[in-house]
């Protein structure tokens, strides 16, 4: 029998108990199916005796009868790495409650700060397999975030952390994430606090009536921003989930290279990365119905002109929407625009970007410059 190709192993992928055995039972064989991250300690009978040539097991605890077994019969075993405070071989994306657990000691206690604090540990000391245990994480994230995003029209909202909570311009941000989840995107942020929060936040409420977001943007205003108290603005977040819970989906793709910067907790689905570049490219790369680009500083224009590239070389097909909010900031402050229509003129992409003074006005501009 020929092995199956690899582009085909999307389908043969197991990513919870609950499938591994559904594939068990309707066809008794492994046989090339990669099974990521699940715990099969107690499936040590079914192991024993069905077929599992070419599979991979990913980061997979089972027994050792069960491991030996499974590696006689022709598959790749990548057992768990102990000691470590995230899973390299995750085969689904973050949820803010795994990312905050423990929030009710302190902040410091979660995985997301134990995470960012063994990468402070690893990243400049040189050692191969720490380096090769963030890559694995990252391209699992990669994987699980491609498979989320199936068929979704994505709209990226770009904007600054510094954006504090009670602001008129958080409030606007919040409105617009509101207003583009309810048209039917998929709102995609770069994950963190401030305008990243707004947007994913506005997504969260959008299945909710008008005075929720009202009430909600009230509370969270008590605790404006990350700093001082990680802990006090992550739980104003928890307490606003708990009072509407089962709100609207969105993502967040934040990085631990940035670990002064804390995810936010209204994004539903997380796909936090080591490597910033990976973070950044597939952000934008994703964003396949627009990105609005909030009034941010370096990062949000270093973020601008990530995008601008493969719109203006159209790497990626044909260019996709680019809007720009607070003509005053994009042409005074930090002069993004003018720069961005030279390089559009007399191309594709001329057609694909605009400026607008209110965020308000970017749906609009979206909807326009999407034909």
């Amino acid at each position: 029998m020929q092995p199956t190709p690899l582009h085909a192993s999307r389908d043969r992928e197991i990513e919870s108990l609950a499938e591994f055995d559904e594939v068990v039972s309707a066809g008794g064989s492994l046989v090339q199916y990669r099974v990521q991250a699940v715990d099969l300690t107690d499936r040590t009978a079914v192991l024993l005796s069905v077929d599992t040539a070419g599979a991979v097991f990913l980061g997979c605890s089972m027994a050792p009868e069960a491991a030996a077994k499974v590696r006689a019969a022709g598959a790749l075993v990548f057992p768990p790495v102990p000691g470590l405070p995230f899973d390299p071989y995750r085969g689904l994306l973050y949820s803010p409650a795994e990312l905050f657990d423990s929030l009710d000691t302190d902040y410091a206690a979660t995985p997301d700060a134990r995470a960012y604090a063994w990468f402070q540990q690893t990243k400049a000391d040189g050692d191969v397999f720490a380096s090769m245990l963030r890559a694995i994480h990252d391209d699992s994230v990669s994987d699980a975030l491609d498979e989320l995003l199936v068929d979704a029209r994505v709209v990226g909202v770009m904007g600054g952390h510094a954006m504090a909570r009670g602001t008129e311009a958080y409030k606007g941000a919040a409105r617009l994430g509101r207003e583009l989840a309810r048209a039917g995107f998929t709102v995609a942020t770069g994950g963190g606090p401030g305008a990243m929060e707004a947007a994913n936040l506005g997504a969260y409420a959008a299945p909710f009536d008008d005075g929720m977001l009202t009430e909600a943007l009230q509370l969270l205003a008590k605790a404006p921003s990350f700093a001082p108290s990680v802990t006090d603005w992550a739980r104003a977040a928890f307490d606003v989930r708990e009072r509407w819970p089962a709100g609207g989906p969105s993502v967040g793709i934040p990085t631990w290279f940035y670990g002064h910067e804390p995810p936010n907790a209204f994004a539903g689905h997380i796909a936090k990365y080591f490597a910033n570049a990976t973070r950044e490219d597939g952000l934008l790369a994703r964003s396949n119905a627009g990105v609005v680009f909030l009034p941010g500083a370096a990062g949000t224009v270093q973020e601008i002109f990530d995008n601008a590239t493969p719109n203006y070389y159209e790497s990626r097909g044909e260019p996709t929407p680019m809007v720009l909010v607070n003509r005053a900031h994009w042409t005074e402050k930090h002069p993004t625009w003018p720069l961005l229509q030279s390089l559009a003129r007399e191309r594709s992409m001329e057609s694909r970007i605009a400026l607008v003074d209110r965020i308000e006005d970017a749906p609009e501009a979206l909807k326009r410059l999407g034909g």
